[in-house]
């Protein structure tokens, strides 16, 4: 039909004879977007060496908002006026920014090092950086990927991400409560660079308004956080968040609070 391809998939189209044949003839591209680059690194720690302050989406379970969150926080900052990324972690988030390496397709060992590069990319003339988060760090088939962009791209923030409504990230395993993932993250995250929670994302789609603002209290007042659904509600909340913790992180690097970022 004379269209170039652009594909999300886990398997390349550009390794396929025949759609790589027919694409060549016509004069058309394929773009694999899961299709890591060659020469990634080990990650290093490089990340911890940036400018901007870093905050990386973080949840309780896969699809349940991680990318909606920042791409919310970054359009609230932006037209607020501070400089802010959006780091790009898998296909739909590449498509949507332009940019990015879709970390699931990965090299095990290589997988914090692409989080360091983007990172290191997304720095220049920014704020802030948000880095799209995947998985959960205790999803028995994901964890690995959350690992990996918690070590790798050094977040000093995080906001953890949570459908309300769900309670099983698979069929044996109970979703714990906030504040567990919270400790969780908190010190797993800091044995490489330190960083704690500064937010509270909820996903309330397939709740009644007033379960949805019911739910986002019962998160605020168990974790001690700002905690809303962006999309559905006033992100301000997490902005602030943000924009405090950013405020912290400055302050810090200037000696006038102990450091830690």
């Amino acid at each position: 039909a004379g269209c170039d391809l652009w594909s999300g998939l886990h398997t390349f189209l550009g390794d396929d004879p025949v759609l790589s044949s027919k694409a060549r003839a016509s004069g058309r591209k394929i773009f694999d977007l899961r299709k890591p680059p060659v020469d990634l690194p080990v990650a290093s720690g490089a990340a911890k060496t940036v400018d901007p302050y870093v905050v990386l989406t973080v949840g309780t379970d896969c699809n349940v908002g991680k990318m909606t969150a920042q791409l919310q926080l970054a359009r609230k900052l932006n037209d607020a006026g501070l400089r802010t990324r959006f780091v790009a972690t898998g296909q739909t988030g590449i498509m949507i920014e332009g940019w990015g390496i879709a970390v699931d397709a990965v090299v095990a060992d290589f997988l914090a090092g692409a989080a360091e590069r983007l990172v290191l990319q997304g720095s220049a003339e920014a704020d802030v950086i948000l880095v799209e988060g995947q998985g959960s760090i205790n999803h028995p088939g994901y964890s690995a990927v959350t690992l990996g962009l918690l070590h790798g791209s050094c977040p000093d923030g995080l906001i953890l991400c949570h459908q309300t409504s769900r309670q099983y990230p698979a069929a044996w395993l109970r979703i714990p409560p906030l504040s567990e993932y919270i400790r969780l993250y908190e010190t797993i995250g800091s044995v490489v660079h330190p960083t704690r929670v500064i937010g509270i994302s909820l996903n309330t789609y397939d709740m009644t308004e007033e379960a949805a603002r019911r739910a986002c209290e019962a998160a605020s007042q168990e974790t001690g956080l700002p905690a809303t659904d962006p999309v559905r509600f006033d992100p301000a909340p997490l902005v602030r968040a943000v924009r405090q913790g950013r405020e912290a992180y400055l302050a810090a690097r200037k000696g006038e609070v102990p450091a830690g970022r």
